[in-house]
């Protein structure tokens, strides 16, 4: 590498950008000379990096002074449709029933229980684990089987390094037993003496499983499992059942389970199958003689995942025992076991669904969402013996409605919904179309806009999508969502290749070298929405978060012109120089998604699309870019070295803002659900600007009934 430095101030005049000092290094790989100006800005604890950040701040707050007015409005809108209070549907354990639930004017919510009739007793209030205005992240949340301790991990700076306590429930006092650097995931022994927990290396990466015995002090812990491959994470849960501890290790396309009995917690784990390459299998366990069976979700020797069972007495490979295979178009997700059946979780044709089983695999009852646009998936379920489960529905439009479904009959019952005042479904509609990718391959869009608002040809547009880690962009019920839809925008959700909404082949066909067709079946989407005269093709803006910004990054350089702005949020930018440094957390495992720079072709393929590396030329669109000092999962150097780069390229005098979180913060939350709505409001003021729509909503937008609550009405009409 090679350095020299030009020395300018980060200082923004009055209504000028910070600049960023040029300190330049040289990238020699592969035959290409790459010359990066500000890859200083990877150290975050240097006061330079700290000044220009703050910079970037100062100047963002005083760009946005005049949208402050808006973004009050807006979130006072939002703010009308969060309840004072808001409980969550309740789960069985035991003989509890276990609820979270918000109080008036809270930000965090409380985790509760109540046994009978009896008043609930609020078993840990995250209020209480935050400063004041603070953030706090919750990690773990496990109660023992005995139902008298707790075990809760917290952080509270944003960077997902957890400390895990252990809360008497008897008299709400925390145990002496405090662990510093823990993960997500634990599992309790059976006699809940034993506590499992993660621990996660310098890198962010989860590669030990230890036990702790309460009562003992750290040092006394035993680490049961350690996985030293660095493309592989570890995560840890109890079975259903109760019987298992279930220890997942699993790299992009290869995974292994390990088992320990909850019984006999000072076991050795035992190994169900070794990994092979490029094989995935997940396990859950059916409770019977002599340690009853596994049931396994896999796709050794199907594409698309099978599903088979093995005895626990003898759980590898030879021993599997098929139970179904996915027809055509179907992809198997998940299978989750209760003494009265088997529930599994697929995909078909683009949309969720969830079959009923006898546990050997001879199919009871099909649930289906209500309409291809909206969403089904299970519940929170904890008890093995219950002779229903809780299934959730929801769409972009309809709050969410929690039903019971018997596993035998197969009947609903709606037990909760999600309460929204001053919202009505009826006001709008929602639908999934198809646009046609430039290969002819159909891709899935889900459309969302008030019912008085047309698809003729003249209404702005805000594009959504994300496109990576086999994720589905399922509809999910947003607040905030209102307050655009209700300015005569349309909303849309483009379901492009690098998810998951199509099954394997969907992830398979955007990843690695295939990673452009996520890029041209977004751009293929925009460009239908113009050409099919549903919406106007001069007033489309973009928005996506981390692998979704990445996205936002790609279009944003090949096809600036096509956008009226685009919102960049925690966005994987610089995506050779990440993948580059083994010692940025979750490098090594992303190879298997992105690829790997250091061999020449894969460095081609990231290269080729990087928007580091690809600044466009030229008049650029609007650009809202967000980031956070703390966040572990996209570096704030990544946003911060593109902002920084983006200013010195630019020509024509483009608006670009850079909206640092200075603080404590999340990879992908500002806080509480306040602190949250404030921040969706300052990103649909910027949106709601480029759009040309900053008038106020229709006065009749916002029918709610009497008590102030909504009514909710699923489109189909079925009776949940």
């Amino acid at each position: 590498m090679e350095g020299t430095e030009t020395a300018r101030s980060a200082e923004a005049s009055p209504g000028q950008p910070p600049v960023a000092p040029v300190r330049r290094t040289v990238r020699d790989l592969h035959g290409d000379r790459v010359v990066d100006d500000y890859a200083w800005l990877s150290d975050r604890e240097a006061a330079q990096t700290r000044a220009y950040l703050e910079a970037e701040r100062a100047y963002y707050d005083a760009q946005t002074v005049a949208a402050r007015p808006l973004q009050r409005q807006l979130f006072a809108e939002m703010s009308r449709r969060t309840p004072a209070a808001e409980r969550s549907v309740s789960w069985r354990r035991g003989t509890f029933s276990y609820f979270t639930l918000t109080a008036k004017g809270m930000e965090y919510e409380r985790f509760c229980r109540s046994a009978g009739e009896g008043p609930p007793e609020t078993l840990l209030d995250l209020n209480d684990c935050a400063a004041p205005g603070g953030f706090v992240g919750l990690g773990v949340r496990e109660v023992s089987p005995d139902g008298r301790l707790l075990a809760y991990s917290v952080d509270s700076a944003g960077d997902e390094v957890y400390t895990l306590r252990f809360r008497d429930l008897t008299t709400g006092v925390d145990r002496v037993d405090e662990l510093p650097r823990t993960y997500y995931g634990g599992a309790w022994s059976a006699d809940s003496s034993t506590f499992f927990y993660v621990v996660h290396d310098a890198a962010h990466r989860p590669h030990q499983l230890w036990r702790h015995r309460l009562g003992s002090p750290p040092d006394a812990d035993v680490l049961v499992l350690q996985e030293d491959d660095l493309r592989f994470g570890l995560s840890v849960r109890a079975s259903r059942s109760g019987e298992l501890v279930l220890i997942q290790l699993r790299s992009r396309d290869t995974s292994e389970v390990w088992l320990v009995p909850t019984e006999r917690p000072d076991a050795p784990a035992v190994l169900v199958e070794a990994r092979r390459s490029g094989v995935e299998y997940a396990v859950d366990h059916v409770r019977g003689p002599a340690g009853g069976h596994l049931v396994i979700v896999t796709n050794d020797g199907a594409a698309e995942f099978r599903l088979v069972q093995a005895p626990v007495a003898a759980p590898e490979r030879r021993s599997w025992v098929g139970l179904g295979t996915p027809a055509p178009g179907e992809r198997i997700l998940q299978v989750d076991a209760f003494a009265a059946g088997l529930v599994l979780s697929l995909r078909r044709s683009g949309a969720p669904l969830l079959q009923v089983l006898d546990h050997d695999g001879t199919l009871r009852h099909e649930l289906h969402p209500p309409s291809p646009a909206a969403s089904l998936h299970l519940a929170r379920n904890e008890e093995y013996d219950a002779p229903a489960v809780t299934v959730a529905v929801e769409s972009l439009v309809e709050p969410a409605v929690w039903s019971d479904v018997d596993l035998v009959t197969g009947r609903w019952t709606r037990r909760h919904h999600r309460e929204v005042p001053a919202h009505e479904p009826a006001e709008y509609l929602t639908e999934r179309r198809w646009a046609q990718a430039p290969d002819g391959v159909p891709v899935p869009v889900t459309l969302t806009r008030r019912a008085d608002v047309a698809l003729d040809g003249t209404a702005p547009c805000l594009l959504h999508g994300y496109g990576a880690y086999e994720v589905s962009l399922d509809p999910e019920f947003d607040p905030a969502l209102p307050s655009l839809l209700d300015r005569g925008a349309v909303y849309a959700v483009a379901h492009v290749r690098g998810g998951g909404e199509c099954g394997r082949r969907w992830w398979l066909h955007g990843r690695l070298a295939h990673k452009r067709n996520t890029f041209s079946d977004y751009l293929a989407v925009a460009r239908w929405l113009g050409a099919a005269e549903l919406v106007d093709p001069t007033r489309i803006a973009t928005r996506g978060l981390s692998a979704g910004g990445l996205l936002q990054g790609a279009v944003f350089s090949m096809e600036p012109s096509h956008w009226c702005g685009v919102v960049a949020e925690v966005p994987f930018v610089d995506v050779v120089n990440t993948m580059l440094d083994p010692s940025v957390p979750l490098t090594v495992a992303e190879w298997d998604e992105w690829g790997d720079p250091h061999q020449p072709e894969q460095y081609g393929w990231l290269r080729g699309y990087a928007p580091y590396e690809n600044v466009p030329e030229g008049p650029r669109p609007p650009l809202l870019v967000t980031g956070a000092v703390h966040d572990p999962r996209v570096l704030v150097h990544e946003p911060a070295k593109w902002v920084a780069k983006l200013r010195a390229t630019d020509t024509t005098s483009s608006r670009l803002l850079f909206r640092v979180e200075l603080g404590s913060g999340a990879h992908a939350s500002a806080g509480g659900r306040y602190a949250n709505q404030r921040y969706e409001a300052e990103v649909y003021a910027f949106i709601l600007d480029v759009l040309g729509r900053t008038a106020d909503p229709p006065a009749d937008s916002s029918a709610a009934d009497r008590d102030g609550r909504t009514t909710i009405r699923l489109q189909s009409g079925r009776d949940l």
